[in-house]
């Protein structure tokens, strides 16, 4: 990070975003050839208690082992981690046995549940550099999901300590066990997973960034520092175009701070693309509410309202790194919602980009009115598909939890987002959209208002949002779908898995998942 003047007497914070990358690679064969510091293998919740998985020690100390884990008061349950010594054949100073949750006989287990075993092993293990993971995989897949749980799972967050006293560092180098090891296909399988883990871990070090420090002009910063050296265009609209250009929202919703909106444009654009996207990303690096202010309970957590933003640039960056022939185009619609003297008031009206308007009703709804710009703005370009991600509401919350996103929109998109959430292992929840919501969002003065039915307030502000989807070249809307992650976000809890406590990186990988089944059904 470093501080340099700007045309003001304030100083202005230019952000470096520092990843944690571990490297990953695949053995097979006697673990004394290839040491670690410690050997991890699974333990899974049997019918009739602690069942020792598959694993390459020996069959004396295997039974032995086996015998010994519910003394040792292990149940294989999920984000259990127990250390003990090493044994000779281990090639490892400590021996981790990893719950790895409910597993039957003869039933494959799922991907998700190795990907988070590994994940919470990878992250428990802090402080140690080199682990080998011996958890089942039979298949390409099962290390797939071995790889991408141990890379999310290697991730800290210490910019801002004056000292590392009494931190540990993450691991630096996770080895998979597997007989699959000279498998040709594994290595872009540890390609993608490493790439997967360094998208979801800038994401979560934007969103755990203090508003001191990530801004709308130093997000924008960070986006360009992001992209350097991959094969994306970046354009930055500053708040005078912004003006020029007639982006109300933005500016709207910005207006109350001295720290100045802005939009960015993240474009991945190969020759040979065969489908084309659109993300659009709420940025608000914070959220007092505005006038209509927010408790005061909580709202340091409002730094993460910037999410959707953080999530759309880096997968664009992801999917521009794994080189997919598709053209993607990342929306960062960014300001600070700000209580002052030049905030936009509670029945203001605003000109959204194109020309519709709205009446502004609860400037904490803000949100949308960002977005609302944004989608305009891609709509402008007839993608094949708009996905806009965002911490809209907290309504999202109360109907689904803080795990679990919704996705609402054209079924289209729905429906695959889902399935690609399935198989990257998050979780969405896809939600109606019904048509007697509409009405409550009318105005006495504008085109629309901010907000409506209080009941369903999620659907809500998708219904608001689903105004401002443009048309095709066919005259059709385009297809649509809206994710609300302000749940799943940001982890207020203990941490589990290959989750960190607070910024989470969640949907990055759903939506890569969703551009990869939707090129693999164009091909």
């Amino acid at each position: 990070m470093q501080i340099l003047p700007n045309n003001h007497t304030e100083l202005r914070t230019v952000l470096v975003v520092k990843n944690t990358e571990v490297k990953l690679s695949a053995v097979a064969g006697d673990l004394k050839k290839s040491p670690s510091d410690a050997l991890v293998v699974g333990v899974g919740q049997g019918a009739d208690g602690p069942v020792l998985l598959e694993n390459p020690l020996t069959a004396k100390s295997a039974e032995a082992l086996a015998e010994s884990l519910a003394a040792l008061g292990l149940t294989g349950a999920a984000d259990q981690a127990h250390r003990l010594p090493g044994l000779p054949e281990a090639g490892a100073a400590v021996l981790v046995l990893a719950g790895v949750g409910k597993v039957s006989p003869g039933t494959r287990i799922p991907d998700e549940a190795l990907r988070r075993a590994a994940g919470s092993a990878v992250r428990q293990l802090a402080g140690v550099s080199t682990v080998t993971l011996a958890l089942p995989t039979p298949d390409v897949a099962a290390v797939a999901a071995v790889a991408e749980g141990a890379a999310m799972g290697a991730y800290s967050f210490t910019e801002h300590r004056s000292t590392k006293d009494g931190l540990k560092d993450p691991v630096k180098a996770v080895r998979i066990l597997t007989d699959l090891a000279a498998d040709k296909a594994l290595k872009p399988v540890l390609e993608r997973a490493s790439l997967i883990g360094k998208a979801v871990k800038a994401t979560r070090s934007l969103v755990n960034q203090p508003p001191s420090h990530l801004y709308p002009e130093t997000f924008a910063d960070a986006a360009k520092e992001l992209a350097k050296g991959l094969p994306v265009k970046v354009t930055v609209w500053d708040e005078k175009r912004l003006e020029k250009d007639g982006f109300g929202g933005i500016l709207g919703v910005g207006k109350g701070s001295s720290r100045q909106p802005r939009l960015v444009k993240v474009e991945y654009a190969p020759a040979k693309a065969t489908a084309k996207i659109a993300l659009v990303g709420k940025g608000i690096t914070f959220d007092t509410g505005g006038i209509s202010l927010k408790p005061h309970l909580g709202m340091g957590e409002m730094k993460s309202d910037m999410a959707g933003a953080a999530v759309v640039l880096n997968t664009v960056l992801a999917l521009a790194e794994l080189g997919l022939p598709v053209k993607a185009t990342a929306w960062l619609c960014i300001a600070e919602n700000m209580p002052s003297g030049s905030a936009q008031r509670p029945a203001d009206v605003m000109t959204i980009f194109g020309g519709k308007t709205v009446e502004v009703l609860n400037t904490d709804a803000e949100g949308r009115l960002v977005m609302a710009d944004g989608i305009v703005a891609a709509s402008q370009e007839y993608p094949d598909a708009i996905i806009d991600v965002a911490t809209l509401t907290g309504a999202q919350l109360i109907a689904l939890g803080d795990r679990t996103a919704g996705v609402m929109g054209a079924d289209s998109v729905t429906g695959a987002i889902k399935a690609a959430a399935d198989r990257a292992g998050e979780l969405v929840w896809p939600m109606p959209l019904p048509e007697e919501l509409r009405p409550s969002l009318d105005s006495q003065v504008a085109d629309i208002a901010n907000i409506g039915e209080r009941h369903g307030g999620m659907m809500t502000a998708a219904v608001f949002l689903r105004e401002f989807v443009g048309k095709d070249r066919n005259g059709e809307q385009i297809p649509w779908a809206h994710i609300d992650i302000a749940g799943p976000s940001f982890n207020t809890g203990s941490p589990y898995g290959y989750t960190h406590k607070q910024g989470t990186g969640s949907t990055v990988r759903t939506l890569v998942t969703y551009v990869e089944d939707l090129l693999a059904k164009t091909a």
